[in-house]
């Protein structure tokens, strides 16, 4: 899809968005997942910690959910998760309410959108090709995932977006739920939003640093409004 004309009066160019607790209201059935397949080989792992992790890597989140594990035991726990999630999770989240709404209403407004995420390529397919997520996914321009490039919270999946849609850091803004989404943000010098709902309470997103944290992206519409 071309990109759409740039309105020169939109505070931002880009919006680069999170998937999985941002835009997806899957925290809970990735958190259910995890306990799961770890449970599997007999590791009792812990939810926050799992909720903490929400954002990495599948290889980086699982040494949290299993700091006292062998390398072969975690890549059990991780080929667990993988079935699990693709025969018995994957199909209990969608779309958080509005979000569908939001951003057709964005692209419609101007601006440019893309995805950054700490999924695999093959799990953000899945997810483009499923519900409200398939209705979407026409929008966004550009997307990363945690196995092309360096995953969060390193700046690399904002800066390759950039460079691949022309986009300078200041034109751009960063809408995630997590500390690994802000930090992301920060590293590549680039604005950040908060939203609630997935990883992380407000009080904990505006440690981060964001400019605004907002309880859904449902109101990110109204918040860039007034920039």
């Amino acid at each position: 899809m071309a990109p759409p004309g740039l309105n020169r009066d939109l505070p931002y160019r880009l919006l680069i968005f999170d998937w999985d607790g941002t835009l997806r209201d899957s925290i809970g059935t990735i958190v259910g997942c995890a306990l799961e397949a770890a449970a599997e080989h007999g590791i009792e792992a812990a939810a926050a910690a799992v909720r903490g992790s929400v954002g990495l890597g599948l290889d980086a989140a699982v040494r949290l959910w299993c700091p006292d594990a062998a390398d072969d035991l975690r890549q059990r726990v991780r080929d667990s998760y993988g079935r699990l999630w693709r025969e018995r999770w994957h199909a209990r989240a969608d779309l958080f309410p509005g979000v569908e709404e939001t951003l057709t209403a964005l692209h419609v407004d101007g601006y440019w959108m893309a995805v950054a995420t700490g999924k695999g390529r093959e799990g953000l397919r899945r997810d483009f090709g499923y519900g409200a997520g398939q209705r979407v996914s026409g929008l966004f321009l550009a997307s990363r995932t945690a196995d092309e490039t360096t995953p969060k919270p390193s700046p690399a999946m904002v800066q390759e977006i950039l460079d691949e849609l022309g986009v300078r850091t200041e034109e751009a803004v960063v809408i995630g739920d997590s500390r690994h989404d802000l930090e992301m943000a920060a590293n590549a010098g680039c604005a950040a939003v908060g939203v609630e709902g997935g990883a992380l309470s407000a009080e904990e997103l505006w440690s981060c640093g964001p400019r605004a944290v907002l309880s859904g992206v449902r109101e990110l519409g109204d918040w860039l409004a007034r920039q």
